[in-house]
């Protein structure tokens, strides 16, 4: 059974060879360690893997690397089909929309639990001790730092090492931003555990809206450092950038001055709000008020709308006169079911402020035209909103 070394090091225990045998647990998501666990190679057939998953039991890969790949592929093709089969016998009945979110998202769960049961080892400086394994130290000294030979080897899932080195891509090549202006200075380069602004639309919006009395600006919940590195493009001179995530603030620390625009922004480490007052005040919060599963859904879930309920709170108080706060923010959660406008505008009265004016975009992602998408109804109704707020008089 999985027990921790210590608070920051959870084990992961199995037998070979009839030896008892354990190694540090590495997870993102700070899911506990399987409790049982069993070796795995080449021989083992896909659907013995499927059955030995679905029963919790983790595999512990000591084959070829890229027949793990094909097998976790093989997995999930499995996975994926059980529902439709489901589907094709169940009753055809209309679902509530809260309710399809909230089975969508049993099943997004219950996938990964089933995935995540394929396991790697990973040596103390990072390389993976299985053939025709990749080299994939750059991702991990990305994501968590310097090797230290004293912890020993570990444990990952190979889907959060695809994960992680996906990233790392993601990271080294960047992801081009056209509110940013002309190549090459345009780019975004995300950090392992930073969400990436992959939605092109709510950026626009801040790269459009037009700016209030000159003065200084704060971004609410930076992330990459996007939205700050728009507001300096567009010719703010002074600007705060907030965050709690240290990922976040590194992320926008090497962004801004990648950028070369760090001299206008200061990152700072706050819940929320710097001290003092700005004349434009920007918050993007996560837009479903829902519970996160793993520590990069923070930036899509907001639980109980805290941090949406709490920008609000905040924001009369740290407006400049004749400032405005831009709320940017999708109405995906209405469609959904799990907040209604009426809630909205209502958490905008309560805490003083009126609404001076409001730009829309529609969604530009695929699953917006894709029919077959889960949710596809709410997606195809949704549109991004950047309300323009100001103290009520």
């Amino acid at each position: 059974m999985p027990t921790n070394d210590s608070a920051t090091h959870p084990t992961i225990h199995w037998t070979e060879a009839d030896q008892p045998q354990s190694a540090r647990w590495r997870s993102e998501r700070g899911a506990p360690a399987p409790k049982r666990v069993v070796l795995a190679d080449d021989t083992l057939s896909a659907d013995t893997a499927y059955r030995l998953a679905c029963e919790g039991t983790a595999l512990l890969w000591r084959g070829d690397f890229h027949n793990a790949r094909q097998l976790l592929q093989a997995i999930a093709r499995r996975v994926d089909q059980t529902p439709a089969r489901k589907q094709r016998k169940a009753p055809k009945e209309a679902v509530a929309p809260a309710e399809a979110f909230h089975l969508y998202r049993q099943a997004q769960a219950q996938r990964a639990r089933v995935l995540n049961m394929l396991l790697l080892p990973i040596n103390a400086d990072y390389s993976i001790p299985l053939r025709r394994a990749p080299n994939v130290h750059a991702a991990c000294l990305a994501a968590w730092g310097p090797a230290n030979a004293a912890e020993g080897p570990a444990v990952i899932t190979l889907r959060e090492l695809q994960g992680l080195t996906s990233t790392h891509e993601w990271r080294r090549k960047g992801l081009e931003i056209p509110a940013l202006g002309e190549p090459p200075l345009n780019r975004i380069h995300p950090h392992y555990g930073v969400f990436s602004p992959v939605r092109g639309e709510y950026i626009d919006l801040v790269a459009k809206a037009p700016l209030p009395v000159a003065g200084t600006a704060f971004d609410i919940g930076t992330g990459s450092g996007v939205l700050a590195a728009v507001l300096a493009r567009r010719g703010v001179a002074q600007i705060v950038a907030t965050d709690t995530d240290p990922r976040a603030l590194a992320c926008a620390r090497d962004n801004l001055a990648q950028l070369g625009v760090a001299k206008q922004v200061q990152v700072v480490q706050t819940d929320l709000f710097p001290e003092g007052q700005a004349t434009l005040i920007v918050c993007n919060p996560p837009w479903l008020p829902a519970r996160p599963g793993s520590p990069i859904e923070h930036a899509v879930y907001d639980e109980n709308s805290s941090m949406l309920l709490g920008f609000l709170a905040g924001l009369k108080a740290h407006l400049a006169p004749g400032g405005e706060g831009w709320l940017i923010l999708s109405d995906f959660a209405e469609h959904l079911g799990l907040r209604s406008r009426e809630e909205l505008l209502a958490a905008f009265e309560r805490n003083g402020l009126q609404v001076l004016g409001r730009l829309d975009a529609k969604p530009l992602h695929p699953k917006a035209t894709d029919a077959t998408a889960a949710l596809h109804a709410a997606r195809a109704a949704e549109v991004t909103s950047l309300w323009r707020l100001a103290a009520a008089v």
